[in-house]
């Protein structure tokens, strides 16, 4: 699996060709127009959530909307997004860009807007907006790797897919009432998530640090990444059979191989370059968020906030506010170093994931706890917007971009998979 979501940016092609116009550079790759949703959402989702609750009037009300826009409307968006793009390079094959990347993104924005609209309708449209945004990205993402025969990344689609599927079965739970079922169908979506997390993390850290870190050798984990991949699915299935035990058991392995992992990433080597240890602190976390989780299954923590956020805040998070500035400066043609605005945003996702965990322990200032660190996240993200949006509408800054990847069509018909 050595190939497997290696994201490298493109190199320089030899004969300068005249910038694209600004509308087809930012519909060129999926992380333009995805990155920029992912991130806007995020401020603006949990600005609604803590700030105008009142305005949250869809069938998706409440802490339902919350988790599932964070899920799916923010951590799953950025999720696709990277995957389009690193999907461009494992194959030669752009799965989906110009107005098919267009059609995606306003699907996107669709689901976005109807689930806040009041009514059966608007939910039914979010609903299939919705799904068929994940089915889309699966089926472009599978005739790219399936087209040129990219065996080493064959299940990738299929974990898209099973994002959608998760996300159906919640949207029926919440249509239906059934909150037990909602609650175990979000941990799915969430398991199912985190399992993609560590498949991409495990490749690119070592790959970005090895790039970065003159004479560094790190191991890329290969036998260990086949292990604890193995395990994550496990614990998902375990977890939908309610075999709590085994859930638990399975849980921990990945868990523990994750921040076994790190350790033997050699951290101290990367502790002054932010692009990095933000990298490093969000998979450490991950592996953590995946431990309490097995705390949860086998009881030993009772309230299911906590896996949900350990994983998600202070796991993905620092995960994707690393990933949505290294991989969007390299594809863009920057020079791949922070300045102070950057470390500020990581800073920030950092305080509002430890005043996040602070809120969840009962105390009298588990509420203020609470605001700042909604301030905190929606500080950093309107940040990110602010330096980034600039950047990502606009051609790559070196005017010579990579060579041009073909359609799908063209792609295997001139070149047939071997």
């Amino acid at each position: 699996m050595a190939e497997l979501l290696q994201i490298e940016e493109r190199g320089r092609a030899k004969p300068p060709a005249p910038p694209l116009p600004q509308w087809a550079a930012f519909l060129e790759l999926g992380f333009r127009p995805l990155y920029l949703a992912g991130c806007f959402w995020a401020a603006i989702s949990v600005a609604l959530w803590m700030f105008a609750p009142q305005m949250l009037h869809g069938l998706l009300a409440g802490v339902i909307w919350h988790a599932h826009e964070m899920l799916w409307g923010f951590i799953a968006t950025i999720a696709v997004g990277f995957l389009l793009t690193a999907g461009a390079n494992w194959t030669g094959i752009n799965p989906l860009n110009g107005k098919a990347l267009g059609a995606l993104s306003v699907l996107w924005v669709t689901a976005r807007a109807a689930y806040l609209i009041p009514g059966t309708l608007s939910f039914w449209v979010a609903v299939a907006s919705e799904l068929v945004f994940f089915m889309g990205a699966a089926i472009a993402l599978g005739r790219a790797i399936y087209g040129a025969r990219s065996r080493r990344n064959y299940g990738v689609p299929l974990l898209v897919l099973a994002l959608g599927v998760a996300n159906a079965v919640f949207l029926l739970a919440a249509w239906q009432g059934d909150y037990m079922r909602l609650m175990q169908h979000f941990n799915t979506g969430l398991l199912c998530m985190a399992v993609i997390a560590l498949l991409v993390a495990r490749r690119v850290i070592p790959f970005f640090a090895m790039r970065a870190v003159p004479g560094l050798s790190i191991p890329m984990h290969t036998r260990s990444g086949h292990w604890q991949l193995a395990a994550g699915g496990l614990g998902i299935g375990c977890g939908l059979l309610g075999w709590s035990e085994a859930t638990a058991l399975f849980l921990t392995v990945a868990g523990v191989i994750a921040v076994v992992q790190v350790l033997a990433w050699k951290p101290t080597a990367v502790w002054r370059v932010p692009l990095l240890w933000i990298l490093y602190v969000g998979y450490a976390a991950l592996g953590v968020g995946l431990l309490v989780a097995a705390a949860h299954a086998a009881g030993a923590v009772l309230r299911a906030a906590w896996p949900a956020h350990v994983i998600g805040v202070a796991g993905f998070s620092l995960l994707i506010i690393g990933m949505v500035t290294r991989t969007a400066l390299g594809h863009l043609g920057r020079p791949l170093r922070t300045d102070r605005l950057i470390v500020c945003c990581y800073g920030l996702v950092i305080a509002a994931a430890a005043l996040r965990l602070l809120a969840l322990l009962p105390s009298g200032f588990a509420l203020a706890a609470l605001h700042a660190s909604a301030s905190a996240w929606v500080l950093a993200f309107v940040l990110y917007l602010w330096r980034f949006f600039p950047m990502l509408i606009r051609p790559r800054i070196d005017a010579a971009p990579a060579p041009v990847l073909r359609p799908y069509k063209s792609a295997v018909r001139s070149n047939p998979p071997q």
